[in-house]
């Protein structure tokens, strides 16, 4: 018995270390690689650059470590520093305003009676399960109406009122008893007064988890600056690396390593809050 259960540990062991091998390995190749000089990008990845349909063959580490591609990125070529910040700033407007809406709605969904609450909530959860590229074209539609295309108020607006964080705010403030809300009610304190003194410090790695997927989908769009936007030069980061890898393959290491940390960033600082707020919203 104890020898099965030892070799049971042991291929759980492997097994989950070759899944975390997998899965790490396209990070820590393009780690090394970010460290190449770029003629010796150019020498190795010759065929992945004239898209011939022949494979690129892989160089895991450097010839000679250089920190060249990081200097043409930070000081020679501020194209990517300035899509990096510009980014950085739409996904806090994003951030914002689907804080915003997220925590309103999820207060009124979990709170409140209205009438077709649960009819709405139904909706809401039907947008939710629809992929992006179904409300493109309608989406489309109303800011041309709006005539805020070819801004980037076109993508700020439809992601702040996009329904994954009213969903999961709503999830997370009916797991908060009514009794609290009522004594704070007993104690004077209005609707506003209880959604941020109550509700959003009770709930907050259900708060901390909402702000993470959400940063992470707006840091990651890719289909809706294309569609809206016009003028190329106003393209995040995100739109942006496709033109990094065709116009200067190079360069294409360090422009994926830089764009990858803030992400990184936020799981390392908030995984805790991460895993504790799914797990309050009870999603399984």
């Amino acid at each position: 018995m104890k020898a099965s259960r030892s070799l049971h540990r042991c291929l759980h062991t492997v097994f989950f270390c070759f899944l975390s091998a997998t899965v790490l390995f396209p990070a820590v190749y393009m780690i090394f690689n970010s460290f190449m000089l770029p003629s010796e990008v150019t020498q190795y990845y010759a065929s992945a650059m004239q898209y011939d349909g022949t494979y690129a063959m892989l160089h895991f580490i450097p010839d000679v470590f250089s920190l060249e591609s990081f200097y043409q990125v930070f000081l020679r070529r501020p194209d990517f520093l300035v899509k990096f910040w510009n980014s950085l700033l739409m996904c806090a407007g994003i951030l914002l305003f689907q804080g915003i809406v997220s925590t309103t709605g999820g207060y009124a969904f979990a709170k409140f009676s209205f009438p077709f609450k649960q009819v709405t909530f139904f909706v809401l959860i039907l947008l939710m399960m629809m992929p992006l590229q179904a409300t493109l074209v309608p989406n489309y539609i109303v800011l041309s109406f709006l005539n805020i295309t070819d801004s980037w108020l076109s993508l700020i607006l439809p992601a702040a009122f996009a329904p994954l964080g009213t969903f999961l705010m709503t999830q997370i403030y009916r797991g908060i008893p009514n009794e609290t809300l009522d004594a704070a009610r007993l104690d004077g304190a209005s609707t506003l007064q209880i959604l941020v003194r109550i509700l959003l410090p009770i709930g907050k790695s259900g708060t901390i988890s909402m702000v993470l997927l959400v940063f992470i989908e707006a840091w990651n769009m890719v289909e809706q600056p294309i569609v809206f936007l016009k003028d190329a030069t106003q393209y995040p980061l995100s739109v942006f690396l496709v033109s990094v890898n065709t116009n200067n393959f190079s360069l294409s290491f360090v422009c994926g390593l830089l764009a990858m940390l803030p992400v990184l960033f936020l799981f390392l600082f908030f995984n805790d809050e991460l895993v504790e707020g799914i797990e309050f919203t009870g999603i399984k």
